[in-house]
């Protein structure tokens, strides 16, 4: 294109002079070689010359995406560079039930159940009525209790009996009426009327226990009468109440079912803390320790991690697997965490000093590769492969691929990797 700007000066210098030499005038071929010499940089920026630094829209590891969508997409950079790195053991786990925390519960006698008042997977609070049943035990156990009583008042009458003629002895002796013998007699009988009367009330006591094992009150003791038995008043039903507040997980009895001491009708469980008992291979039980706080994410809340404690790392290791058990407790006040799910337990062991590391968030599996977006202007980003050492909660130490000081998405990465992997390499907005 300069040749054929040249040739035209030329030609137009050479037809100057045809026409005379008014103009070929110092000023008129100033006029020329003006020209010439401005549109040199005009050639020079025409396609073909040397273009400025442009991004080649062919290389599959550039994403070019506009401001907008950065803002929309909520992106967030950071430069590569030290920082400590808290490494991890990941492993699986599953929420459990506390031991101490579950109640099996069974009756303190045999019966018929009358009435089921709860259900499986209620929420009950502490003696909560659960079911009533006929206690045939209960009902025994008034009937002993009624013919007690009505001892100890024949008893106490005899002792009446035995204290008056007591009295009308030691009167007959002053007036030597009676022999000491007589009065020695009757100090005799009213000594055994008190203690008849004092065996009596203890047995009394020895029911009166058993009644309130079987839930009886006090104001309940004293409403049981011969006349209620003898009306057949159900003085023989049994409530069975929550020992503690919880979840009814289990309910294994039904209306008119009979039952007995050895029959386990319900379970309830606490849930206000759990257990997640989690799986850890032979090779790293010697970096866990009790005592550490564990990082727990189940799949119902994805985002949401639990804190749980680690108290217990077991002795033995299952012999299939190769792997201990190690218990973690969880603050669980919410009810989030459901028995039986299944958990990520993230164990943190050890701190390593990582002369580069990038978040967490900034790493995205690409295939076979883990990858990087580098920031390279405000709007164009490279894919970097590359290889991660130790990885914790929040930072991962980068081995190779990076370098200290290179500017990595990592709130936003999420996005670069979706438009690569739409073919979306060029705009997006």
């Amino acid at each position: 294109m300069m040749g054929t700007l040249i040739t035209r000066i030329s030609q137009r210098v050479a037809a100057a002079r045809a026409r005379g030499p008014r103009l070929l005038s110092p000023p008129g071929i100033f006029l020329v070689i003006g020209v010439f010499l401005v549109s040199l940089p005009l050639v020079a920026c025409e396609p073909g010359g040397e273009p400025e630094e442009e991004y080649n829209d062919e290389d599959s590891n550039l994403v070019e995406m506009s401001l907008d969508a950065q803002q929309n997409g909520d992106f967030h950079t950071e430069a590569a560079g030290p920082h400590d790195v808290q490494r991890l053991i990941t492993t699986t786990g599953v929420v459990t039930a506390p031991h101490p925390r579950v109640t099996h519960i069974r009756p303190l006698g045999s019966g018929v159940v009358q009435e089921i008042i709860v259900q499986l997977g209620d929420r009950v609070e502490k003696n909560q009525p659960l079911l009533t049943f006929d206690n045939i035990d209960l009902g025994e156990a008034v009937g002993e209790y009624l013919d007690l009583l009505g001892g100890l008042g024949r008893l106490e009458a005899r002792r009446n009996v035995a204290e008056t003629s007591l009295e009308r002895a030691e009167a007959l002796l002053e007036v030597e009426a009676i022999p000491r013998g007589e009065l020695e007699l009757r100090q005799a009988e009213y000594g055994q009327a008190l203690a008849e009367i004092e065996s009596q009330r203890a047995s009394l006591g020895r029911v009166e226990e058993r009644l309130h094992r079987f839930g009886v009150t006090e104001e309940e003791m004293d409403d049981i009468s011969l006349e209620e038995l003898q009306r057949h008043a159900p003085l023989s039903l049994s409530t069975l109440r929550a020992p503690r507040a919880g979840v009814i997980t289990r309910l294994e009895v039904s209306q008119g079912e009979v039952i007995d001491r050895e029959s386990e009708l319900l379970t309830i469980v606490d849930t206000s803390i759990v257990w997640v008992m989690a799986d850890l291979y032979e090779k790293d039980l010697g970096q866990v320790r009790e005592g550490e706080v564990a990082r727990i994410v189940v799949p119902s809340y994805p985002d949401d991690a639990f804190s749980g404690t680690i108290d217990y790392v077991s002795d033995f290791l299952d012999p299939d697997s190769r792997t201990a058990k190690v218990r973690c407790i969880v603050e669980n006040s919410d009810r989030r965490l459901k028995l039986q799910m299944f958990a990520t337990v993230d164990i943190p062991v050890h701190l390593t000093s990582a002369a580069v590391a990038v978040p967490v968030a900034a790493l995205q599996l690409m295939g076979d590769e883990t990858v990087v977006f580098l920031r390279l202007d405000s709007t164009h980003f490279e894919r970097r492969p590359v290889h991660v050492g130790a990885q914790g909660a929040q930072w991962v130490e980068v081995v190779e691929g990076l370098s200290a000081g290179e500017v990595v998405v990592a709130e936003g990465s999420f996005y670069l990797k979706s438009a690569i992997l739409s073919g979306g390499l060029g705009h997006q907005h």
